[in-house]
Order: C-alpha cells, then sequence, then structure tokens
C-alpha cells in the first residue's frame, strides 16, 4: 500500500509518498510561493533533486504537478496515480469533534470549515489542500489526521480555563493543544526503545523548534499540553510570546496606541525569543550571538530553557512521577546545548545525563542519561508524516 501524505499551507504544500510496506518515503517534496510568482516545486525521489519553476496560481494545480512529478518516467518514483491507494493530511484542527482521524467525507470538510476561528492561519489551506486533492484525485480515498486529536484525553481540569464556564460550553475556548501527531510519534517510539507497555509509563515530550509544545503523556494519553487555545501559549517560541498575563494585551494596545488585533500580531509575529534578544529567531544566531558577549541572545536562552524545565517539573508533579524524557524537533534534535541548559539541575527528579553523549549524533534514538538515571532522557527524530500515513492506512483498510 503506497500513501500521499500531504502538508499544505497558505501558500506552500509538503508531500511524501510512504510505501506502507517498509514505511519508508520513496518520495517526499513541496510546492513554494503557491498563488504568487516564482512559484517553484522541489521533488526528491531515487536519489535525484528536481527543481521546477511553474506557475501555481493555485493548490490545485500544485497537486496535479506534484502527481506528474510522481509518475514521471525519468524522476518519478510510480508509474501510475493508480498506486497511490490513499491520502492522508494533515489538518490543524479538530475542535471537540473528533477525537481521532477520520475518513474524510463532504460532512467532515464542512466540520472542518465551521472550525476555521479557531485556527485561522493554518485550516483554510488544509482545507484547501483537501479540495484540491479530491478535485484531482476523486476517486482515491482520504484521511484527515488532526494536530490536536492526540490532546483530546486530557482531563477537564486540564483544558478549562478560569473564566465564566459559558465562554466554554457557548464558544469553546479551552485549551486544545498542537503538535499532537509528533508528541504521539515520540512517545509511543519511546515505549518501544524501552521495552514497556505505553500505559505503563509517564512521559514528558518536548517538541522544540522555531514552535515549540511539551506534552504530559500519562499511560499513552496526552493529560496536559503547553500549547493552550492557540499556539501562542506555552512556552517562549522563535516569535511567539508563549505564556504571559492577559491584562497585558490591554495596556499595550493602550500605551501603543494600537488595536487588539495589531497587538495579537506583536505577540506571534516579533516576541519570544527574537522579541527578547533583538537579533534572531533562530537559535543558532541567538547561540553565536551568546558566545560573543550579547547579554539579551542569552538572556532569551536562558527564559527559554528555564520555561521548559519549569513544564518538565509541573508535569512530573501532575502525572505523579516521571519514568522519562523525551526531546525531538528542530531545537530537540539538533541543539545539544540547549538540551544541557534544559536537563540541567534535575537530578533531583532523578535524571542523571551523560553530557559526552548528549553531544553525539546517531540514527534513530539517542538514549543521553546514563545507565543509571532513573529517568531516561531520550532524543528520538520525530516523524510526523508517517503518524498521517500510519492512521490513513488503517482506517482505509
Amino acid at each position: 500500500m503506497k500513501v500521499l501524505v500531504i502538508n499544505a499551507g497558505s501558500s506552500s504544500l509538503k508531500y511524501q509518498l510512504i510505501d506502507m510496506e517498509t514505511e519508508k518515503a520513496i518520495a517526499k517534496g513541496g510546492c513554494e510561493r503557491i498563488g504568487l510568482d516564482k512559484s517553484l516545486l522541489t521533488h526528491k525521489a531515487n536519489g535525484k533533486v528536481i527543481e521546477i519553476q511553474k506557475d501555481m496560481p493555485d493548490h490545485t494545480t500544485a497537486i496535479k504537478l506534484v502527481l506528474d512529478a510522481l509518475i514521471n518516467e525519468e524522476y518519478g518514483a510510480i508509474k501510475s496515480m493508480d498506486e497511490i491507494d490513499a491520502v492522508g493530511h494533515r489538518v490543524v484542527h479538530s475542535a471537540e469533534d473528533f477525537k481521532s482521524s477520520v475518513v474524510i467525507t463532504d460532512e467532515v470538510i464542512k466540520t472542518c470549515i465551521a472550525n476555521t476561528e479557531l485556527a485561522p492561519l493554518h485550516q483554510p489551506a488544509n482545507v484547501t489542500g483537501i479540495t484540491a486533492c479530491k478535485e484531482v484525485m476523486p476517486n482515491t480515498p482520504m484521511v484527515a489526521v488532526f494536530d490536536t486529536a492526540f490532546h483530546s484525553t486530557m482531563p477537564e481540569k486540564a483544558y478549562v480555563y478560569g473564566i465564566p464556564y459559558d465562554m466554554y460550553t457557548k464558544y469553546k475556548i479551552r485549551r486544545y493543544g498542537f503538535h499532537g501527531t509528533s508528541h504521539r510519534y515520540v512517545s509511543d517510539e519511546a515505549a518501544k526503545y524501552l521495552g514497556k507497555d505505553k500505559k505503563d509509563l509517564k512521559i514528558v515530550t518536548l517538541h522544540l523548534g522555531n514552535g515549540s509544545s511539551i506534552t504530559a503523556v500519562d499511560g499513552g494519553k496526552s493529560v496536559d499540553t503547553s500549547m493552550s487555545f492557540t499556539p501562542l501559549g506555552g512556552v517562549p517560541m522563535g516569535t511567539r510570546a508563549g505564556d504571559l498575563d492577559p491584562a497585558i494585551s490591554e495596556f499595550m494596545a493602550k500605551k501603543l496606541g494600537v488595536s487588539l488585533e495589531e497587538v495579537g500580531t506583536i505577540l506571534n509575529k516579533q516576541s519570544g525569543v527574537k522579541g527578547i534578544s533583538g537579533v534572531s529567531s533562530d537559535f543558532r544566531g541567538l547561540s553565536a550571538a551568546s558566545k560573543q558577549g550579547n547579554h539579551r541572545a542569552e538572556l532569551a536562552l536562558q527564559i527559554f530553557a528555564y520555561s521548559c524545565k519549569k513544564y518538565i517539573g509541573a508535569y512530573a508533579c501532575a502525572m505523579g512521577g516521571l519514568d522519562c524524557i523525551v526531546f525531538t524537533a528542530g531545537i530537540g534534535e539538533n541543539d545539544a546545548a540547549m538540551r544541557e541548559r534544559i536537563f540541567s539541575d534535575l537530578e533531583f527528579l532523578g535524571v542523571e545525563v551523560d553530557r559526552e553523549q548528549n553531544k553525539v549524533r546517531v540514527d534513530g534514538v539517542n538514549e543521553i542519561s546514563t545507565k543509571d538515571s532513573k529517568v531516561k532522557v531520550l532524543v528520538i527524530p520525530t516523524n510526523e508524516e508517517l503518524v498521517i500515513a500510519r492512521d490513513t492506512a488503517e482506517l482505509v483498510g
């Protein structure tokens, strides 16, 4: 069985064609600048990297170009579209309508559109990707895999806010959480690596990148997570502020003489480590600036690590114990110095890390805790596309 995984953005589209017998991607790539000038398709298959610059006025055109590349005699991965058995789509928000992945129907699409107000930046693009695929591949079964669904197991005490309860019942204002497919994948992989049933483990997973979130996974289920009603909540990120006193928004609006919407833009696009440092949202740039004596860059790194550390402690307390910490995503997988900042001084929790092993890069799981550590610390490369493909294969059978 071969599953095409689609992740559609507002002006982009990423894809992987995964052979489910091996669970390996036999082709992957992406379309950039959809609806803009100088549109570009980058396609990788059979050891070849092909770049095709062609106008893509919309996502339907982009999908057609992707399919043409996949069946191309010279650089394709399959002989015909008939070899694509199903398509799995990444969709950001399931609200409270879907607790798991679902086969896409007209009703599912309508529900996804209705939930656009909960994810106005991402949901419209996700829906556009689905409708574009259905137009080009009307007879191919498709599945929606939601970022938020893994967190649907959170108890009420974790997702209800201290605001009038009507705000939840009428408008569904609550904690939803994001990066669910990543947290689900690495927590499952951690259980496999440790040779234990995930139902017997208490794990904190740290998905750290330009967007970062931390999740408490108890018995294989998400019981709390740092991102909130939107991806703005949690730890300070590349350009997102993270947790703050809600009164700050109104205070900023008055001081700056701007609307709350404009404050929202500041908190999403001009804050986080970029706003603190005044240097960059890229942690490599922050690290370089810190080494050169830039105080604000060093402060940004300290604040990020400190915030992550607090979540680990809080979630260990919430779960009543801790068996494993997992680092993943761009920063979590590649930034050994930041990992060390985060796990330092956690010995009281039973965390003992081999600092030399922490500096080593390995393929697959890297166990960086010592043999005697009560809490295992792992670095696991995430694979959200494989989660989407697995769910799709399971649902379409």
